[in-house]
């Protein structure tokens, strides 16, 4: 999937509109804490600065719903910014109207300005038509960095590209294609899937459609006790999705049909308490009716880490335990290390992946952090990324 980037503009003392994702978590001071989505658009910001443009930043933070609220302000956000960049961020406390058109009026090359949260409207996530166009009024060019969005269909990411000819991608997203791309199209063999994570619903779709790529898939989190239920064994109080049993079991019959391999844990560490301060045993196969699977045990480990060592692609969505708690934390920091020390393209998406290869300090050693969880899940199952088909292709 070829799209236009800004390589292939001229921005140039053009106002060019730059949709980021800077869904950042504040602090109780409104202090960000965690600024690395900031970071992963600053290739983007500096190049088009650097070319001239007059650069607009528009973003979202939170579920406002519409209404305008001073927690969800973007404001602590153009501080930190600032700090980042080491220049002066203008800050437009709205989005359309005389404010910020004033502010955008003000504008020289190379200068930058970030508007308030774009969903203290309600017409963004309704993607409106008549608010679509009142954005796109406000620059020459757009362009789309915010990954973590592009599987919605609102007016900043969907509706606004209508009314350019040349809708480019930045840096990252393009980064994204090529990664994900390669996953989705032409990965490397052997291509193993490590999924983890609670619900076995959000993972359904992906894990079908990785069948027909992968030669393995690893399960562990909370969804892997749904796997085990369906092959007749005792979860004792594990998390279980009673919904979707039929669903995993059509998984199964899937990869046996094409003579792919599911690989499920057979051993558990186990507390009687969602809670640290539980005292905690390791068993193997079954789980006693009184305990509760809350990661994957050492032999499991062992397991899986052999596959890995011999993969050539690896794809890495959701933890094999609950991380949160440093007694349940080993299995998903060991799978971290692993895919650190492999020769493999290793892509990790999703937040919870993505934040245990963070806290695990592992995160420069692998190939692709993706930005997006549910865009990249959704991109790996095949469905269309309304903001990213909204964009000029390439050629």
């Amino acid at each position: 999937m070829k799209k236009l980037t800004i390589e292939d503009l001229d921005v140039k003392g053009k106002r060019v509109f730059l949709r980021v994702d800077f869904n950042v978590p504040l602090d109780e001071d409104r202090l960000v804490t965690d600024d690395s989505r900031i970071k992963a658009a600053l290739p983007t910001i500096k190049y088009l600065l650097a070319n001239g443009a007059k650069l607009i930043l528009v973003s979202h933070l939170g579920r406002p719903k519409g209404k305008a609220s001073d927690s969800l302000s973007l404001r602590p956000v153009a501080e930190s910014l600032e700090e980042i960049l080491e220049k002066k961020i203008v800050f437009s406390p709205t989005v359309i109207g005389p404010v910020a058109q004033t502010a955008i009026d003000c504008l020289s090359a190379g200068d930058c300005l970030l508007m308030e949260n774009i969903r203290f409207f309600p017409e963004e996530e309704k993607n409106d038509s008549q608010f679509s166009k009142d954005l796109a009024s406000l620059a020459d060019l757009y362009v789309n960095d915010a990954f973590g969005t592009a599987h919605r269909a609102h007016a900043s990411t969907e509706g606004i590209a209508r009314y350019f000819d040349n809708s480019a991608c930045g840096y990252l997203i393009n980064k994204e294609l090529e990664f994900l791309g390669r996953l989705a199209s032409n990965p490397e063999q052997p291509y193993c899937a490590v999924i983890g994570g609670a619900k076995v619903k959000d993972k359904i779709g992906v894990i079908t459609n990785l069948l027909d790529r992968v030669e393995d898939v690893l399960i562990g989190g909370g969804m892997a006790y749904t796997f085990l239920k369906v092959l007749g064994k005792n979860v004792g109080k594990s998390i279980l999705d009673q919904e979707h049993l039929d669903l995993v079991e059509s998984m199964f019959e899937k990869a046996k049909k094409l003579n792919k391999t599911i690989h499920l844990p057979v051993d558990h560490v186990v507390a009687e308490e969602f809670d640290n301060q539980s005292p905690v045993s390791i068993v193997e196969d079954n789980i006693p009716d009184e305990m509760m699977g809350l990661d994957i045990g050492p032999k499991t480990i062992e397991n899986y880490l052999k596959v890995v060592s011999s993969a050539k692609t690896i794809f890495w969505n959701g933890p094999m335990g609950v991380f949160e708690m440093s007694n349940f934390q080993k299995g998903t920091f060991d799978i971290a290390k692993g895919l650190s020390e492999s020769n493999a393209v290793t892509v990790v998406g999703g937040g919870d992946s993505v934040a245990a290869v963070n806290k695990a300090n592992l995160g420069h050693s692998m190939s692709h952090i993706s930005t997006g969880g549910g865009a990249s899940l959704e991109f790996l199952e095949g469905k269309p990324l309304p903001g990213i088909e909204a964009l000029a292709d390439k050629g």
